[in-house]
């Protein structure tokens, strides 16, 4: 996940872009990384946003994501790792 996030990011920023209304790069997610674990039926997602101006943005959940404080970390993919097994 990390090299991948990695060379998105080295792709350059977004684009601004305007579609009912104006959206700055940092508004944007140009790639959604995700990784599953945990057991059979609840399986624990964890994953990063790669934002359009470079920033990585660490959440848990599917389809009810919480973006995750990464600020006590070294890197947002400590946090998912560690979410990933803390939860699984």
């Amino acid at each position: 996940m990390r090299a991948r996030a990695l060379e998105i990011r080295a792709e350059g920023p977004a684009e601004p872009t305007s579609v009912l209304r104006d959206f700055k790069p940092e508004d944007q997610v140009q790639a959604r990384l995700q990784l599953r674990g945990g057991g059979w039926l609840n399986k624990v997602v964890a994953g990063i946003d790669v934002r359009g101006d470079g920033t990585f943005m660490p959440y848990r959940g599917g389809m009810r994501r919480e973006e995750l404080d990464p600020s006590r970390h070294e890197t947002p993919f400590d946090l998912v790792r560690e979410t990933l097994e803390s939860d699984g």
